[in-house]
């Protein structure tokens, strides 16, 4: 009866099958930057998640993340490059404006 109780109000730690680090798919090159998927599995969905690099000057990348959840990875892997191509179109050179080599988009 404890060990329900304290799994119940979240005791204990239950072990983990998620990557600590989303994997990446290969890139799909956008306008001169390079998008790469990799959604967050979350509560038995997959989030939008991803990078978008640009090589000048050395590896400059921004990571961007949004709410939109789908049922397969497959899935969401598809629209986070719809969102990165979305990103790149609405802030293009701004994107690395401030010359940071990571960041958020």
């Amino acid at each position: 009866m404890a060990s329900f109780l304290s799994r119940l109000f979240g005791g204990g730690s239950a072990p983990s099958s998620e990557p600590a680090t989303p994997q990446r798919d290969e890139p799909v090159e956008y306008q001169g930057y390079l998008i790469h998927a990799a959604p967050e599995q979350q509560n038995g969905q997959w989030r939008v998640a991803g990078v978008i690099t640009k090589a000048e000057g050395g590896e400059m990348e921004r990571v961007f993340q949004r709410a939109d959840t789908f049922a397969t990875r497959e899935d969401a892997a598809a629209f986070t490059i719809t969102k990165g191509k979305q990103i790149i179109d609405q802030r293009g050179p701004d994107l690395f404006a401030d010359g940071a080599p990571s960041g958020r988009a």
